[in-house]
C-alpha cells in the first residue's frame, strides 16, 4: 500500500472493485475526450498537407510553438484549480468552488494577453532568429488567426476541470465530440471552399473550441439544480483576519498552485520539444525529424491513458481528502497507479508488434521507417515508466502538493534525461536512438522518485491540510472521526495568537 500509519487495514475485494469502477466512471469518458482531441489535431495537419508543403511546413511551425508558448502554460495553470475544487466539493464547500472557478477564468484571460502579444508578433521574432522567412509568414499568419483561441480556452479549462472535480466527465466527451464533428466541414469549407489556407484552419480551430464551451454552457444551463448549502472555507482558527487578508491569501493559494501545477506540466512538455530540437542538429535531420513526428505522434495517442487515470486520481484523492477519508484517498492512489502499469504493458505490446504498421502511416521513405522501427520499442519502454509516472503526478495535484511534481519534473528531466540524451546521441554516435534512451531515463527517474513520495505519504496529515484548504467536512465516517479528534489535539496544542 501506498503511504502507512499505524492504523492501517488491508482494503476488502469490494472496496477495491467499488474503486475501480469510480476510476473508470470518471476516466473512460476523460480517455474518451483525448483521443476525441488527438482526432481534431490529425484533421488539422491533414487539411494542412493538402493545402501544400509550405502551408503544411509553416502551419507545423506554428502548433509547435502555439502548444508550447500558449496551451500548455493554460492548461497548467488551469490545473492549479483541481485541489481547490475536488477538495472543495468533498468537504462541500460549494461556495470555494465556485470562487475558484471564476477567479482562475480571470487568472487565465490575463496570462493569455502577453501570449496573444507574442502570437502576433511571431514573425519578426522569427526573422531576427534567421528562419526561413516563407515558413515563418505562413505559421505567422496561422499564429494571429488562432489568438481568439486563447480565449476560449481560458473559459474551456476551468469549466472541464469543474465537471471532472464534479465527477460529471460524460457530458464533456460528447460536447467534445459534438464539435470535433463540426470541425471537419468548418475547417473544409473555410480552408478550400473560402480559399483561407492555413488562416482558415486556425479559424475553424477556435471555432471548434468556442461550439464545445457552448455545448458544455448550455448543458450546464439546462441541468442546473440548486445545490445544498454553502458555507465558507475556515481560513483561520484564531483570530479572524481582515476580508483583504482573506482575499490576498485565497489568490495566493491559487496561484501558488497554478505556477506550480504549471511548472509540473510545462517542464515535460517542453522536453518533448527540447528532444525534436536536438534531432535536427543529428547527421540526417531530415531522417531524424521525421521520424521525432511520428514518435510524437505516437506519445500523444499513448498520452490517452494516463491523462485520464491522472485526472481520476486527482478528483478521487482531493474529493476523499476534502471529505476527510484518508483510507479511502489511499485506496484510490494504490488502485490507481495499479490500473496504470498493468495498462502500460498495452502500450509497450503495441510498440513492438505493431512497430511496422504503424509507422507506414505517416512515413514511405526507407530511412524514416527503419528508424522508427528501431525507436518504438523504446517509447514503449518509456510508457511502462510514463503510466505510473503521470497517474502519480495526479494523486499529488488532488493532494495539493504540485510542487513536488515540478521539482521532480526538472530533476528527471533536464537533470538526468537531458545529459544521457546529449552523451548518448551526440558523443556515443547513437544519433536519434540516443536521444530516445535518455527519454527513458528521464521517465525512469521521474516515476521512481514520484513513486517514493506517495509511498511515504502520511494521509491523515494531507486528510488535514486538505481541511486548512478548503473548510470541514460533515464527520459521518469512522474516518474523519479521527481527523477531528487529532485534529483537535493539535489545535489545543497550538499557541494563541
Amino acid at each position: 500500500m501506498l503511504g502507512s500509519y499505524q492504523t492501517q487495514k488491508n482494503p476488502a475485494v469490494s472496496e477495491v472493485v467499488e474503486e475501480l469502477k469510480r476510476i473508470t466512471d470518471i476516466g473512460f469518458p476523460i480517455a474518451a475526450v483525448s483521443l476525441v482531441s488527438y482526432l481534431k489535431n490529425m484533421i488539422l495537419v491533414v487539411c494542412m498537407g493538402r493545402l501544400g508543403s509550405l502551408e503544411l511546413a509553416g502551419g507545423s511551425l506554428a502548433i509547435g510553438f502555439t502548444n508550447i508558448s500558449g496551451y500548455s502554460i493554460l492548461s497548467g495553470l488551469a490545473m492549479g484549480m483541481e485541489p481547490l475544487c475536488s477538495q472543495a466539493f468533498g468537504s462541500r464547500n460549494i461556495s470555494l468552488v465556485t470562487l475558484t472557478v471564476q477567479r482562475t477564468i480571470i487568472m487565465l484571460i490575463f496570462a493569455s494577453l502577453p501570449i496573444g502579444l507574442l502570437w502576433f508578433n511571431l514573425e519578426p521574432i522569427m526573422i531576427t532568429l534567421h528562419q526561413n522567412p516563407d515558413i515563418t509568414h505562413i505559421a505567422s499568419l496561422y499564429c494571429r488567426f488562432a489568438i481568439p483561441d486563447l480565449i476560449a480556452n481560458s473559459l474551456l479549462h476551468p469549466l472541464r476541470i469543474y465537471l471532472r472535480s464534479k465527477g460529471t466527465t460524460w457530458p464533456l466527451m460528447w460536447c467534445t465530440l459534438l464539435a470535433v464533428l463540426l470541425d471537419i466541414p468548418i475547417t473544409i469549407f473555410l480552408s478550400f471552399n473560402l480559399h483561407f489556407g492555413v488562416q482558415g484552419a486556425a479559424i475553424a480551430t477556435f471555432i471548434t473550441s468556442f461550439n464545445t464551451l457552448f455545448f458544455l454552457l448550455g448543458y450546464m444551463f439546462f441541468t442546473h439544480t440548486v445545490e445544498e448549502q454553502p458555507f465558507m472555507p475556515l481560513l483561520s482558527h484564531h483570530s479572524p483576519p481582515s476580508k483583504t487578508t482573506s482575499l490576498g491569501k485565497e489568490w495566493g493559494t491559487l496561484i501558488r498552485l497554478a505556477v506550480q501545477s504549471c511548472l509540473a506540466v510545462c517542464l515535460e512538455w517542453w522536453w518533448y520539444e527540447f528532444m525534436t530540437l536536438l534531432a535536427g542538429y543529428l547527421l540526417k535531420p531530415q531522417v531524424t525529424l521525421a521520424t521525432s513526428a511520428i514518435v510524437i505522434q505516437t506519445t500523444s495517442l499513448m498520452y490517452t491513458l494516463p491523462t485520464a487515470l491522472s485526472a481520476s486520481v486527482s478528483t478521487r484523492v482531493g474529493t476523499e481528502l476534502g471529505a476527510g477519508r484518508p483510507d479511502k484517498a489511499r485506496l484510490t492512489t494504490t488502485v490507481t497507479i495499479g490500473l496504470a502499469a498493468f495498462g502500460s504493458i498495452f502500450g509497450l505490446l503495441w510498440t513492438i508488434l505493431g512497430r511496422e504498421e504503424w509507422g507506414s502511416l505517416f512515413a514511405k521513405d526507407n530511412e524514416v521507417l527503419e528508424l522508427t522501427r528501431t525507436v518504438l520499442p523504446i517509447i514503449g519502454l518509456c510508457e511502462l515508466a510514463n503510466c505510473p509516472q503521470t497517474t502519480g503526478c495526479g494523486a499529488l495535484r488532488g493532494t495539493a502538493r504540485p510542487s513536488i511534481g515540478a521539482g521532480i519534473n526538472f530533476f528527471s528531466f533536464y537533470m538526468v534525461g537531458t545529459p544521457v540524451a546529449i552523451v548518448l546521441a551526440f558523443l556515443l554516435k547513437l544519433e536519434y536512438v540516443g536521444l530516445c534512451y535518455g527519454l527513458l531515463a528521464a521517465q525512469t527517474a521521474c516515476s521512481i522518485s514520484i513513486l517514493l513520495v506517495l509511498y511515504k505519504t502520511n494521509w491523515e496529515t494531507e486528510c488535514l491540510k486538505a481541511r486548512d484548504l478548503v473548510g470541514c467536512a460533515t464527520p459521518d465516517i469512522n474516518e474523519a472521526s479521527k481527523c477531528d479528534e487529532e485534529y483537535g489535539r493539535i489545535e489545543g496544542a497550538a499557541p494563541s495568537k
